[in-house]
């Protein structure tokens, strides 16, 4: 579900920031907690996390939005645990470990821009947040103790009291020690020293407001904590205490409550209050290779019990089963045991493995070892005592699952005379990982950003299957607009590859499903439309080595007619493509992962049960991860193993496809050019009339209402139009900034309109009304971290001179057939202070003079020289007419597309 609610989001620079709208199910805050919100974080994310611990300390607040107070949380814990922090207010150094950061990012919710996340990130936000404290706490007037309660009251008066819980190995029968202190001053040396509270009491009675000020956390752990009362109440807390277990068990069990009334504990090591140390169930999963492929196959498992992953001996087990004390001296460490819990899971997990004796489900495993327990009726799952279960990968599933994250392989050789083209490293890791995958049974999503080469991981895939000999052809599922794009790199790269395109371009869909089985039979790819695959029933029919879908947010309503003629397909292996970031939209991992890997996630139903359950669990969203990452392989352009590896700038060829009124049209004035090129015209005539109509054919291919003038710009109306929002709506998921050119200032208003729909935000427009003193302000504008996501300019007017560095992708509307023009263009991006790769989209119409111009200049052949050298269009109006119309001519079925 969508709220209208602020949500916390990340930027691709690791900055915390608000977003309009939170993307996750959450409460919706108020118009005035929103704009309080918004305020505080207007002045920076380390004010707003502070804000986020302070005031909205006890909001009900969405996800995201509760993920950015945790960290607040964890530093003003930090913050209260100071002995005295008015002591040492003017050098207050407040930290978190690596470990602490870690959880954090692990437990993360799904949000915008949760893929920069990392533990660098947060320690940036720790710093600023650190900075804002101390800004704070330099202004004010009153002390630390009387800042903490106006940010919070629940924060006011901590760190004052200790309890202190020690070992007393030279007393069998009371072997611990319990004493309450607190701090007194500094020493030299800088330490905290502490005086019991007895003393206190003693040296309070002459300022009994001090002493009541010490002892309030203690007052208040006594409202909430039988045991502390008593304590309270016979006089025993002001004095050194001998303990049994039982007694010293009783605190341990409270110390989360006590920690949250102020008082700090100083707990013996080897007790951590959310993991204490417990033997355990250890199940074992896939010691042997797995009986069968895909997530049905099964893996054997077995059960004993454990301490700290050694098997315990029978002794062992009978002092942990016959011990009446809830903490037991074991192999000379003290551990925690619920006898009753205990025997539950090992009697469960023992029928188990009498019941389940030929193994459980891969799937099965893999939800156990992520510990996610989606409701499905699986044997391994349910309320099993899970503080005393663990599951462990056994040698051969640690293998596989290495061989998944970490897996390579020599492509090279597998690879040699077969692929034209050089792998990059990480593109090699991910075309090993697809391949793992598939023969194991399994499916998965590439998930790497736009511009790091998704098609030609995928086409060395399947020249691997081809060289391996493997039975059965491939399917590639992609958008109509990128059918050219995918025939052309497949043509590049792996000419050796007998492909098919099942497309009405190509073939009628009745011809196609007569000459199916005999073409299959002779094809190792098949290349159809989304929307080709839902009128050809035989492609549903056919049972496929392998179904790969490009573009595969496609699929992220699993209501479409679409997506369910995409599940509907029969395959052996299923992977799909996307740069759409998955992880922080739960419904579309749901509906891609239901492809790629049916079942894993559950039913619709189980699987929003389950991610509810998550938004209060301790560890979060860690078990949904935990169970996905396998499936999911993600790179961005800003990892360390990637970006080291990437060209600087990466140009493509955005294919697009015109539609049908632009078809016509298009027509209708190729039919013209044909009849006055017939009349008898003088040179200086036939130049401009057929500059004129190179104009007005550009004007087509950009969309219809550009040369008639109506203003109306239905998106509808043209094919690139539709490639904008396609490539600009997985720009906006990325929260990264575009620019886009067109050679025509009547474009640029409506093509900034259109996106603004795209991005859900206005963009910037500079073109020849733009005044000259404007220009730099739409310039730092459009560079600063917060402002707008998109910059429309016409190439004369912003194709020199501009500094927009902020920008990683440029979009070249329409071409001006002179590359020189064009690369000058997308310098304004790809330019000194650029930091990021620069990918380069040059939007062609399929079957137009656009397709033609575009080839003659990737070509060597005269003309593009003189296109290069000379006047672009200027150079076109001397050819012979008949080769001028064969440039400029329709081919219908390819322009046309569907």
């Amino acid at each position: 579900m969508t709220t209208s609610s602020p949500g916390l989001a990340l930027s691709p620079k690791g900055r915390f920031h608000l977003t309009s709208t939170d993307q996750t199910a959450g409460s919706t805050l108020s118009d005035v907690a929103a704009s309080r919100l918004k305020k505080a974080f207007a002045s920076g994310q380390g004010d707003g996390v502070l804000f986020l611990a302070g005031a909205a300390l006890t909001w009900e607040l969405p996800p995201s939005l509760a993920f950015g107070r945790e960290v607040g949380r964890l530093f003003f814990t930090r913050l209260c645990s100071q002995p005295d922090p008015e002591l040492i207010r003017q050098d207050l150094r407040i930290d978190a470990t690596e470990a602490e950061l870690s959880a954090l990012v692990l437990g993360a919710p799904p949000f915008a821009g949760a893929e920069y996340l990392d533990v660098p990130v947060l320690e940036s936000a720790w710093q600023e947040l650190h900075a804002a404290v101390d800004r704070e706490l330099a202004q004010a007037d009153t002390s630390v103790a009387a800042w903490l309660v106006q940010k919070n009251s629940i924060w006011g008066q901590v760190g004052r009291v200790s309890f202190h819980l020690a070992e007393n190995k030279n007393r069998p029968d009371t072997p611990f020690a319990f004493l309450a202190t607190y701090a007194v001053r500094l020493s030299r040396e800088g330490k905290v020293q502490y005086a019991p509270l007895g003393r206190a009491l003693q040296e309070g009675t002459g300022d009994r407001r001090a002493l009541l000020a010490l002892l309030a956390p203690v007052k208040r752990a006594a409202e909430k904590s039988p045991f502390i009362a008593e304590l309270i109440e016979s006089g025993q807390i002001f004095h050194p205490l001998a303990w049994s277990p039982s007694q010293a068990y009783r605190l341990l069990q409270e110390a989360p409550l006590l920690a949250e009334t102020g008082i700090l504990l100083k707990l013996p090591d080897w007790w951590s209050g959310r993991q204490p140390r417990r033997p355990e169930v250890a199940v074992t999963l896939g010691a042997r290779p797995a009986s069968g492929l895909g997530l049905e196959a099964l893996l054997d498992f077995s059960v004993e019990m454990s301490l700290d992953g050694v098997r315990l001996t029978k002794a062992e087990l009978d002092q942990l089963l016959e011990a009446t004390e809830s903490l037991v001296s074991l192999r000379g460490r003290w551990v925690e045991v619920d006898r009753e819990k205990l025997v539950e899971a090992l009697q469960h997990w023992k029928r188990m493995e009498i019941q389940a004796s030929d193994g459980v489900t891969f799937l099965q495993g893999m939800r156990l070892l992520a510990g996610a327990k989606i409701e499905g009726g699986d044997v391994v799952e349910g309320d099993t005592a899970p503080a005393y279960t663990r599951a462990i990968a056994g040698p051969w599933l640690q293998g596989v699952l290495d061989e998944l994250r970490n897996g390579s392989e020599n492509l090279h050789e597998s690879l040699a005379g077969k692929l034209r083209g050089t792998l990059r490293p990480y593109q090699a890791r991910g075309v090993v990982w697809m391949d793992t995958l598939l023969r194991l049974g399994l499916g998965g999503c590439l998930a790497d950003d736009m511009g790091l080469g998704k098609t030609i991981q995928v086409i060395a895939l399947l020249l691997l299957l081809q060289r391996r000999h493997e039975r059965g052809t491939s399917l590639l599922v992609v958008p109509a607009s990128l059918l050219s794009n995918w025939t052309g790199e497949l043509a590049r790269f792996a000419p050796g590859l007998r492909t098919l395109l099942a497309h009405p371009s190509a073939m009628s869909v009745d011809q196609l499903a007569k000459s199916a089985p005999d073409v299959l039979k002779n094809a190792d790819v098949v290349l159809t439309s989304y929307g080709t695959l839902l009128r050809a029933s035989f492609l549903r029919e056919t049972e496929w080595a392998c179904v790969v879908l490009d573009e595969a947010q496609a699929i992220k309503n699993p209501a479409a007619k679409q997506t369910r003629a995409v599940k509907a397909l029969k395959s052996r292996g299923r992977l799909a493509l996307t740069g759409t970031p998955v992880e922080n939209r739960l419904g579309d991992l749901w509906s891609l992962l239901d492809f790629t890997s049916p079942g894993l996630l559950g039913s619709p139903k189980a699987f929003s049960a389950f991610t509810k359950k998550m938004i209060d669990a301790e560890t979060g969203y860690a078990p949904l991860k935990e169970l996905v990452r396998p499936y999911i392989l993600r790179r961005l352009k800003t990892d360390k193993n990637v970006i080291d590896d990437l060209p600087e700038k990466t140009e493509v060829t955005a294919y697009c496809t015109l539609a049908r009124p632009q078809a016509a049209l298009y027509e209708k004035a190729v039919r013209e050019l044909r009849e006055r090129l017939a009349s008898d015209l003088s040179p200086m005539e036939k130049r401009g009339m057929v500059l004129s109509f190179l104009l007005r054919l550009k004007q087509i291919c950009n969309h219809p209402s550009q040369g008639s003038g109506d203003a109306g710009f239905e998106p509808a109306g043209s094919g690139k139009f539709q490639r904008l929002a396609e490539l600009c709506e997985e720009i906006a998921a990325r929260q990264e900034k575009v620019l886009v050119f067109t050679q025509f200032q009547q474009m640029t208003r409506p093509l900034a309109s259109f996106l603004a729909t795209i991005f859900g935000t206005g963009g910037l427009v500079l073109d020849g009304t733009t005044k000259v003193a404007a220009r730099q302000g739409l310039v730092d504008s459009f560079q600063s971290d917060d402002g707008p996501p998109f910059f429309v300019l016409s190439v004369k007017a912003g194709g020199t001179g501009l500094n927009l560095t902020a920008a990683s992708h440029v979009i070249h509307f329409d071409r001006w057939w002179n590359p020189a023009v064009e690369d000058q263009a997308t310098d304004r991006a790809f330019r000194i202070g650029q930091k990021k790769n620069v990918l380069v989209h040059k939007f062609v119409c399929r079957g137009t003079v656009e397709e033609r111009i575009d080839a003659l200049l990737h070509s060597k052949k005269s003309l593009s020289r003189q296109l290069l050298e000379g006047g672009g269009e200027v150079v076109l109006t001397e050819l012979p007419d008949d080769e001028l119309l064969r440039l400029v001519s329709l081919d219908l079925a390819s322009a046309l597309g569907e």
